[in-house]
Order: C-alpha cells, then structure tokens, then sequence
C-alpha cells in the first residue's frame, strides 16, 4: 500500500513538475517574445532593401496618381499617404517627398 501510494506521489510529483517548467516557458515566452519580434521588425524596417523597395513602390503609386482620374486620385491619395507614413522621410527622393507632402 505504501508503495503504491508512493508511485503515484511520485508521478503526481513529475507531473507537476512537467507542468510548472512548461508553463514558466510559456509565460516567459509570453513576456519576451512580443519584445523580440517588435526588434526584428524594426530591424527589418531599416535595411536597405526594404527602404528601396517602399520608395519603389511609392514612386510607382506616384505614377498611377498622375495617370488617374479625378474620382481615383482621391483614393489613391489616402492609399498613398498610408504607406509613405511607414517609411521615414529621410530615405525618400527629395521630389517624391514634395509630392507626398503635395497631397
């Protein structure tokens, strides 16, 4: 009898164990990993090829605005203005700034 008390004190005793290391992982996964992943965007953010790649795409959207009618450059417009406020200013063109700035 004690020793079958004992086995399952034991594994009640592993369980818990178990339970408490994995839910600690979780929880400091919890804390941490928004942490990490808002410096990996940020990161992200300022290399080289995702500036060139915003200001590509802008200049793009640039020339869709000047070939749109008046009913789609309003649109176009917010569109625009939505993506240049994820891109620092200072990584665009001089001139593509002005128009940004124009809407």
């Amino acid at each position: 009898m004690k020793l079958t008390l004992l086995a399952v004190a034991a594994l009640v005793g592993i369980f818990g164990m178990t339970w408490l290391v994995e839910g600690n992982d979780f929880f400091l996964y919890k804390v941490f990993a928004p942490k990490r992943e808002a410096v990996r965007r940020e990161v992200y953010e300022n290399t080289k090829s995702y500036t060139q790649g915003m200001r590509q795409e802008l200049m793009n959207m640039q020339m869709s605005y000047i070939q749109a009618d008046a009913e789609h450059k309003v649109a176009l417009a917010y569109i625009i203005k939505r993506r240049a406020a994820e891109i620092n200013p200072e990584d665009l063109t001089p001139e593509l700034r002005s128009f940004i700035h124009s809407l």
